[in-house]
């Protein structure tokens, strides 16, 4: 039996005006999410990027070509229900952060990983009061109260649209302080190599294998996806 998919059914995808916001309508038909919710986006820039993947459908509909409409799903069918649960659940990240578990050795590892996860360390600590405490190997450290009720506080205080990119951010990286310097404005380029340390050091010593090297380019692609996304969220 061959699966089945939905096909095309319109002409025009168009932003529209409503109060509080902005939806696409398909034909003059609304968009709504697999759970039926209205659609209502907090900016035009992000209700147009909707749009346009709606308007680049074939004639049978790919929802893997339309990571924003994928991001705006998830946001109104996921996020706003349990928004506090979520919030949380990325906050309790800082807990167990990537950047503060370090190898023993060789040097040449513990040298790479002090140069990329140091100054981003430093950076929490300025910018919310967050001094995370660095540890050797993978036993579990108490990290300061102070430092990560600090970052749940930032957490919580974010909309559900920037809590979606944010747990992008930090699933994909491992690392909740990463992923608020990406919600902050540092760059892919910046973030993203910083949070291969490990993986980039394993591939030069060892050789790459082609099928990690494809899953983790899949990683990186949902990465600038979500930077993309946010972009557009606060592009007004």
């Amino acid at each position: 039996m061959s699966e089945w998919k939905a096909k095309r059914f319109w002409k025009t995808a168009e932003v529209e005006v409503l109060d509080g916001g902005f939806t696409v309508r398909l034909d003059g038909r609304p968009v709504r999410t697999p759970l039926k919710t209205q659609i209502t986006m907090p900016t035009r820039a992000l209700a147009q990027g909707v749009a346009q993947e709606w308007q680049a459908q074939g004639d049978v509909i790919d929802p893997l070509s339309m990571p924003l409409m994928r991001a705006v799903n998830a946001t109104l069918d996921k996020v706003v229900p349990q928004q506090a649960e979520v919030a949380q659940n990325l906050g309790d990240y800082g807990g167990s952060d990537l950047l503060c578990y370090r190898a023993a050795g060789p040097e040449s590892l513990v040298a790479r990983q002090a140069a990329a996860w140091d100054p981003m360390l430093d950076w929490a600590d300025e910018r919310f009061g967050a001094r995370l405490i660095v540890t050797q190997g993978v036993i579990p450290v108490d990290q300061p109260a102070n430092a990560t009720e600090a970052l749940r506080a930032h957490v919580a205080a974010l909309t559900p649209w920037e809590l979606t990119a944010l747990s992008e951010f930090v699933t994909l990286t491992g690392s909740l302080i990463l992923g608020l310097a990406a919600m902050d404005g540092h760059t892919a380029d910046d973030i993203w190599p910083r949070s291969r340390v490990d993986e980039d050091w394993q591939a030069e010593q060892w050789g790459a294998d082609e099928e990690e090297a494809t899953r983790i380019a899949v990683k990186r692609a949902a990465f600038l996806q979500a930077g993309e996304y946010l972009g557009l969220l606060r592009a007004g």
